[in-house]
């Protein structure tokens, strides 16, 4: 296993980082703890969740991802090994059975942290994220931005400032976003700039061979900033594995069970991860290697969230850490790009 540095830190994560949504309804909590024993004994040292998970996120399930991560740190005691980031929810995605107040102040965001620290039954958070802006903005799959009326105001100096406040109190160690815009990751950096706060080390955002858009703004921003990327997706919900290519249904497949995915599911990404897939076994290498190795070598990238359902997937993309794909491949890689642009935004 290869690791980096969370930007602007000296906290130690691996290049992979495990992904754990699934733990709750795809993934009983015995099968989650399997899968973060062998993680760690694979060289993960990053886990990721979020106070709504799992997914897709539903009244019952609410927090039971955090809950299986808790009752893993109690039983294993093996909270120092650990990076451990989670994410607060926000408003406009009907989740109002995890918090009545969506909005991002000093009574939420605390509301929201004390909780997900009773969950996991933990003192402190690595890594606190933001799940996605307050504001009306493009995520989830939406192109083309739209002027909306909405009742948001700039309150990212205010958030800023609890943040701080946490930090001193020993309850989180670092901040980031997620699904967030080139607009609010400056905005946050001007922020921290301009009032000495907390600077954010990463945004969470996704990031594959069928989904690059982040390379438009964004990752101009991470290399110039020093903030580092946690793509997640990396495989397209499974898409990218190649699992689809021959047409089999995989009922239980992430992309079948929840239909509101369906971005991966369209015409143009099964075109285009049929010539990546050409272009894979051209140079003896499976779907998923190529996939996850393009990611990993991005500059601008800090990890690779990868989730699984079963260990033998996890094995497998763990085992992609030591493909290196050449210039030849990523030219090939180019023109499919090129031919067919973000078939899954």
């Amino acid at each position: 296993m290869n690791y980096t540095t969370l930007p602007g830190t000296d906290v130690k994560i691996s290049e992979i980082c495990l992904g754990t949504m699934t733990f709750g309804q795809q993934n009983s909590e015995a099968d989650g703890h399997s899968q973060i024993d062998f993680a760690l004994d694979k060289g993960i040292n990053f886990i990721d969740t979020a106070e709504m998970y799992s997914v897709p996120s539903r009244e019952k399930t609410s927090g039971s991802t955090e809950k299986i991560i808790g009752t893993w740190l109690k039983k294993s005691g093996r909270r120092d090994e650990v990076v451990l980031a989670t994410k607060i929810a926000g408003p406009n995605r009907g989740l109002e059975y995890i918090r009545e107040d969506l909005t991002f102040n000093n009574t939420t965001i605390r509301l929201s942290v004390e909780k997900s620290l009773q969950r996991l039954q933990t003192d402190y958070i690595d890594l606190y994220q933001l799940h996605w802006p307050e504001r009306n903005v493009n995520f989830f799959g939406q192109r083309g931005f739209k002027v909306k009326e909405e009742t948001w105001e700039d309150n990212i100096q205010q958030v800023l400032e609890t943040i701080q406040a946490l930090i001193k109190e020993g309850k989180i160690k670092h901040f980031g976003l997620s699904n967030e815009t080139p607009w609010g990751l400056m905005r946050f950096l001007e922020e921290s700039r301009k009032h000495n706060l907390p600077k954010i080390a990463t945004v969470q955002n996704p990031y594959s061979l069928l989904n690059r858009s982040f390379e438009v703004g964004n990752a101009e921003v991470c290399c110039r900033e020093n903030v580092g990327l946690l793509a997640y997706s990396p495989l397209a919900f499974g898409v990218l594995s190649g699992k689809f290519l021959a047409d089999e249904n995989h009922p239980n497949a992430r992309i079948n069970l929840f239909p509101n995915f369906s971005r991966y599911n369209s015409e143009n990404s099964r075109r285009a991860s049929v010539l990546y897939n050409e272009i894979a076994k051209k140079n003896d290498l499976s779907l998923t290697e190529m996939a996850l190795a393009f990611i990993r070598q991005q500059e601008f990238v800090s990890a690779t969230i990868i989730g699984a359902t079963t260990l033998e997937q996890l094995e497998e993309n763990i085992n992609t850490t030591s493909v290196f794909l050449s210039e030849e491949i990523l030219k090939e890689i180019e023109k499919v790009q090129n031919l067919i642009p973000d078939p899954a935004p």
